[in-house]
Order: structure tokens, then C-alpha cells, then sequence
């Protein structure tokens, strides 16, 4: 048996449950590859290698050759070599830069002879199993400085190289590993600042355009939101009455002043007065974290200034840092923009084919926006669109629920592991595929921006069907190696 840094005594079996849930994935992949392809004119058969879903098929055999090979080689390798692995991912990532050609826009497809791989879909398993490295080293913890730098630094480093490749979706999708962080000890408040900074950023973009004296409305309401989450802070962190009462009352007593002033005619400066009133909480923060010496105030005022320096960059980031596709992506899911001709026409074509559908849909084969070819993509980040249309709402619910008990079931597994290794890994996975399935639902559904996700085993391509395929099974392996 193959020994890595620890012998792994294999006792475990194959969860054919995962397994079977694999191929009825693949399978229906398949057949809406087919579906979404589908040519009324020319009709092509499912195994005909000319069409779409003839090459889905090669790569459904590939892949599952693949996955048998990966269940035959010794769990303890992945652990050993998972280092080498980041190493040469991100050595590929660096040669793709340097040498592939421009597609669409985008640098981060090698091509060789007749094939197209896109090696940043190979980098998700490799910095799941790079970070479940990591956090099984003796004596690991996370929340040690030099620890929680390592940590964001493996996630970092391969975001950079594949933003340079203009694949900004690909770069989100390995941010969404930040969640298996808080399975292994990351603070909550972190998320929390996460989540705020998007509503921030929503607020500030969706309300720009209407003035409250000195700042905008989405602004004023953001600055109020700052101090009640600020107040919230105080009173989940600190929960002393008296300073909760002076953090909310403080500003309460402003806006009043302003109301009053209000009702005897004064014209009162709403962007002045919300300032005033976030002014008052900070000094009052400073005061505390000057007398008291205490880290959660030093936190919590850190918090309110920064988000008040986050909102004041958020204009700056929309207008200067994203190119102008990209903002109008973001205006268009907003419903600031509708630009049904340019930006808008994916998600308004695909929306229009997912209503079409109906309770029950048109039928297998029978879709007829997505047969005309109005929806672009459609086999590929838009072939949940092809469900909605052929299968209905009751298809398309069935679906995810199928994504759900998988999810479920790979939680379930990742639980039982004996191992932190087999756990940070099986959480990485978990992260992986659950964003996968918002974000590409979300951005069919026109609820999130177009940023090029695959739906996970049902879009066309080969490298995407690879690296969930690598993804999945490397994790029924060191399922199946597990001590018990």
C-alpha cells in the first residue's frame, strides 16, 4: 500500500450512492446537450461525433475512464503530492498566459490539434487539495496570522493569474473555497462583512443616480445601514446596554434634529446630517477603544470606517476598474438598464424560453426558442434554459432538487470523514459545486450578472466535465480510504 505522510488503512467502500447520482448527471447532460444543439433542419443523431452531443459523449468516456483511475490510485497520493500539484497548476496558468490565444475574448484555452482545454478548470480540485494540505500540517491552526496569510494567499495567488486570463467568473468560483473556511474555525463576523460589502456595492450602484445633498440616496441609505449594523455589533460583541444605547441613540438624536428642523422650514441636508450622525459613532468608538484597550471595539470600529471607505471606492471600482460590458452585466441585473439588443439579450432570451416552458414544458426536443437558436450559449451556460423550456417548472424543480440531495449527500460524506484532509477537501468540493449551481442558476434566471459558469455535469465541454469528474471522484477515494 502506498504511504504518504500517515498510513491510511482502507476499510471503507465506494459511495455508489454519489456515484449513481454521477452518471444520471452525466446522462442528462447528455441528453440536453443533445436538446440544446439540436438542429430542426439538419438533425444529427445522439452519436453522431459531428454534433455536440456525440463529442459530449467522448468526453462522458473519457471522463468516466478518468474517474475509474482515480478510484485505483492510493488515497495517500493526493495528500503527498498535493503541493506538487499547485505548483505545476500554477506553472500551466503562467504558460497559458504566455501562449494562449485570444478567444472570445479571453486567453485561457490551449490548443492542441483538434482539442481545447482550459487548464483553470483543472485548478479547482488542485487548490482544494492544496488547502487540505494545509490545514492537516501538526499543530495547524487557522486563525495564526502566518496560517490565515498561507491560507488566502493559495486562493489568491491562481485568482490573479486567471484574471489576467479575462476569466473573472473562473477567478470567483475559486474565492468561493473561502467558505470552507468558516467550516474550520473562520469567524462568522468575516462573512458578515462579506455579505455587507455586495449589499454596499448593490446599494450604492442601484441608487446612484438621485442626489440627497451631499451623497447620493444609495449612499444615505447605505451610511444608515453602517450604523445599524454597527449597532448590531455592539450589541451581539460587546452586550453592555449602555453602549448599545449611546451607538443607536446618538444618531437616532440626529435625525430627529434633522426632522424637526424639517417641520419649520429649514432645508435640511439629509447627506449632511447621515454623515454627522455616522461622525458621532465613530468618535464615540474611538473614545471606547482609547479608554478600554479592547480588540472588539478596535473591530467593530474598524468595521464602520471601512465600510464607510468601501462605499465611498464603489463608484470609483464601477466607473474606472470594470470594463464597460462588465458594468452593464451589473445594470442590467439591477433592472437599471434593459438593453434587450446588447448586454441584456442572454438573459432576456433565456427567460423568455424558461417562462415558455410552462407546469409541465413543451416536450423533449420540442423547445422552440431554444431550437430557433435564440439563446445564445445554449449549450453550454444556458442549457438550464433548455430544461425550463422542454421540461417545464416541474422539470426544472425536480432538477434541483436532485442538486440538492447531492449536495446533501457530498456534506454527509465530507462529516464522516476521519481525516482533516479528507474534510477541508470534502468541504472544497462542496463550496465548488454549490456556487457552480447559484451562480448559473442565478444568472439563467436573470437574478446575477452573465459571468460564464457552467451548470455542473450538464453543460457541453469537455475541460468543465473533467474537472468536476477530478473534483468529485478524487473525494470518493479518500471516502473510500477513510478509517472506521
Amino acid at each position: 500500500m502506498y504511504r504518504g505522510s500517515r498510513e491510511i488503512v482502507e476499510r471503507g467502500r465506494v459511495d455508489w450512492i454519489t456515484v449513481g447520482m454521477y452518471l444520471l448527471f452525466v446522462v442528462l447532460g447528455w441528453l440536453s446537450v443533445y436538446a440544446a444543439s439540436y438542429d430542426l433542419e439538419n438533425a444529427k443523431s445522439l452519436f453522431d461525433l459531428s454534433g455536440r452531443a456525440g463529442m459530449q459523449l467522448v468526453w462522458i468516456g473519457t471522463s468516466l475512464v478518468l474517474a475509474f483511475a482515480l478510484m485505483k490510485i492510493d488515497a495517500g497520493f493526493y495528500e503527498t503530492y498535493a503541493f506538487v500539484f499547485y505548483l505545476a497548476g500554477i506553472a500551466l496558468l503562467l504558460l497559458t498566459i504566455a501562449i494562449a490565444p485570444n478567444i472570445n475574448g479571453s486567453r485561457s484555452w490551449l490548443v492542441l490539434g483538434p482539442v481545447r482545454l482550459q487548464p483553470a478548470e483543472f485548478m479547482k480540485f488542485i487548490i482544494a487539495l492544496a488547502l487540505a494540505r494545509v490545514f492537516n500540517s501538526y499543530g495547524f491552526k487557522l486563525m495564526q496570522r502566518k496560517n490565515l496569510l498561507l491560507v488566502v494567499g493559495i486562493i489568491l495567488l491562481p485568482v490573479a493569474l486567471v484574471i489576467l486570463q479575462s476569466e473573472t467568473g473562473t477567478a470567483l468560483v475559486y474565492l468561493s473555497l473561502l467558505l470552507m473556511l468558516f467550516r474550520e474555525g473562520l469567524p462568522g463576523g468575516v462573512l458578515f462583512v462579506g455579505v455587507a460589502a455586495v449589499v454596499y456595492f448593490v446599494l450604492g450602484i442601484k441608487f446612484s443616480d438621485t442626489e440627497m445633498g451631499m451623497l447620493t440616496l444609495g449612499e444615505f441609505i447605505t451610511v444608515i445601514l453602517i450604523i445599524i449594523f454597527t449597532a448590531g455589533m455592539i450589541w451581539n460583541y460587546v452586550k453592555r446596554r449602555e453602549v448599545f444605547s449611546l451607538v443607536a441613540g446618538l444618531p437616532a438624536l440626529v435625525f430627529l434634529g434633522g426632522f424637526l428642523a424639517g417641520l419649520f422650514g429649514v432645508d435640511v441636508n439629509w447627506g449632511l446630517t447621515a454623515l454627522v450622525a455616522l461622525g458621532l459613532v465613530a468618535l464615540y468608538l474611538l473614545y471606547l477603544v482609547l479608554r478600554y484597550r479592547k480588540k472588539t471595539y478596535l473591530f467593530i470600529l474598524a468595521f464602520a470606517v471601512g465600510s464607510f471607505v468601501f462605499l465611498e471606492s464603489v463608484q470609483y471600482v464601477f466607473n474606472d476598474v470594470l470594463q464597460p460590458h462588465q458594468q452593464m452585466r451589473i445594470k442590467v441585473t439591477l433592472g437599471m438598464e434593459e438593453d434587450l439588443q446588447g448586454a441584456g439579450y442572454h438573459v432576456g432570451q433565456s427567460k423568455i424560453a424558461i417562462g415558455s416552458g410552462g407546469l409541465v414544458g413543451k416536450g423533449y426536443l420540442n423547445g422552440t426558442q431554444t431550437k430557433l437558436k435564440y439563446v445564445p450559449e445554449q449549450d453550454t451556460d444556458f442549457i438550464f434554459c433548455t430544461i425550463g423550456e422542454e421540461m417545464g417548472f416541474l422539470g426544472s424543480t425536480a432538477i434541483l432538487l436532485l442538486y440538492l440531495v447531492f449536495i446533501i449527500r457530498l456534506i454527509s460524506l465530507a462529516e464522516r470523514q476521519t481525516t482533516i484532509f479528507g474534510r477541508v477537501y470534502g468541504y472544497g468540493v462542496i463550496s465548488i459545486f454549490m456556487f457552480h449551481l447559484m451562480v448559473n442558476i442565478g444568472m439563467v434566471i436573470g437574478i446575477m450578472p452573465v459571468i460564464g459558469i457552467p451548470l455542473p455535469f450538464f453543460s457541453y465541454g469537455g475541460s468543465s466535465l473533467w474537472g468536476f469528474t477530478i473534483l468529485l471522484f478524487i473525494f470518493l477515494r479518500i471516502d473510500k480510504a477513510r478509517k472506521i
